[in-house]
């Protein structure tokens, strides 16, 4: 036992060594051979846990992010599958069986439209060939979708199990690619007669997009499959519809096979006391009328509590950010991509030291103006008791103008 624990010390050692030669300026080739002499022999979950203790000794997530297309210069054609008597991941409607068939379409979009119609625009950047990329970029955008699913269902469960570190780099890589794909339509929209421009961040985007498919499918995928229980990916599986997919719709609809028969009893036995009325100092309200008066606000409620969890949100018609249920209890940090972390804990430090009462943002967003306002909830003694998100899009106010009486 202690000859593993120095081994794995050791090669904590020599991991850190090769992240801070990539800050230097070294290339993935240099840096290849050694990573695959270090990781011989042990499996991508100790690959993570390696990267996880040196988060926890205090080094940046975005230079972790560094080491991932080592990680895909190196596992591709060398990760044995996991060979399991029925793979849940071939079970049609699984959570992973539809991330899986969506890779699939991915793939075929890079290779059958977006690959040759890029070689058509090198040899002839005319009009037709640049519509036909305009077009292939739209569709690839539907992956924004998949990535929101990964970031909003499973994130949340591995992070339950203690595995922090994979999620906060491969959220970090997501959204590089959001941003180059965003970058790719928006050189095409305005393009200005230089070809190399577009075919260059086209290329770019293609290969961070094969490379996360590849990490997905070798290192996400088989870490979540041997931690995540039945009843874990059932409900992966019932808020997945309301995030929607990218460019695939499920096949089929999946139910574990284990049933928690204490719960199905307890569920049938349960006294049904949510009748009863609550009362507050200005009138009383069911629970019933409370959940649907919130949802009907035309804004989005968020309430993180003093221990920093997430404790609500409301649900209404058209929602401005994605959230799941699987949110419910999560640390808001984790709830948040890695860039923009900081800036959150110092919201939530100001609001809860009362430096600050509230604190706004506002920002475009398509045809959206985004008002986002953090507030500090404090009882009648001033005590904190957490934090509330409140987002609406402003814009039809702001294009109010004149009067509208009640009488008209």
């Amino acid at each position: 036992m202690s000859e593993y624990i120095n081994n794995r010390e050791y090669r904590q050692q020599v991991l850190k060594g090769l992240i801070t030669e990539l800050h230097q300026g070294k290339s993935v080739e240099d840096i290849k051979p050694r990573f695959e002499e270090l990781i011989q022999g042990i499996s991508p979950t100790e690959i993570s846990q390696m990267e996880q203790g040196l988060i926890m000794d205090g080094m940046p997530i975005e230079e972790i992010q560094r080491l991932c297309d080592v990680h895909a210069a190196v596992f591709k054609g060398s990760i044995e599958e996991i060979h399991r008597p029925q793979k849940p991941e071939e079970i049609p409607g699984h959570p992973v069986h539809t991330f899986k068939l969506e890779n699939r379409e991915i793939e075929k979009l890079i290779s059958e439209k977006i690959t040759p119609h890029l070689e058509s625009f090198k040899a002839d950047g005319s009009q037709e060939n640049l519509n036909k990329l305009s077009e292939d970029f739209r569709s690839l955008w539907e992956i924004d979708k998949h990535y929101l699913r990964k970031e909003n269902l499973l994130f949340p469960f591995m992070e339950k199990y203690g595995i922090t570190a994979p999620p906060k780099v491969m959220w970090g890589v997501d959204d590089e690619i959001r941003a180059l794909i965003k970058e790719g339509r928006n050189l095409i929209a305005n393009y200005n007669g230089d070809p190399s421009g577009v075919s260059n961040k086209v290329s770019e985007a293609v290969t961070k997009v094969t490379d996360m498919i590849f990490k997905e499918e070798n290192i996400l995928f088989p870490m979540v499959l041997e931690t995540l229980a039945e009843d874990e990916w059932q409900k992966i599986a019932e808020e997945s519809d309301e995030l929607g997919y990218s460019l695939i719709e499920p096949k089929g609809k999946w139910k574990p096979s284990k049933v928690n028969v204490e719960e199905r009893e307890l569920e049938k036995g349960k006294e049904d006391s949510n009748n009863g009325y609550i009362h507050f100092e200005t009138g009383i309200l069911s629970p019933e009328e409370i959940s649907n008066i919130l949802n009907t606000l035309p804004i989005d409620i968020s309430f993180v509590d003093k221990e920093g969890a997430v404790k609500y949100f409301s649900q209404g018609k058209e929602r401005i950010f994605p959230r799941t249920k699987a949110i419910i209890g999560r640390q808001v940090q984790n709830c948040h991509p890695p860039a923009s972390v900081h800036i959150v804990e110092k919201i939530v430090e100001d609001l809860k030291s009362g430096k600050k009462d509230h604190e706004d943002f506002w920002i475009k967003m398509g045809d959206q103006f985004v008002y986002i306002r953090y507030f500090a909830v404090r009882n009648e003694k001033n005590e904190f008791l957490g934090t509330l998100e409140v987002t609406q899009n402003i814009k039809p106010i702001q294009e109010l103008t004149g009067e509208k009486r009640l009488l008209s």
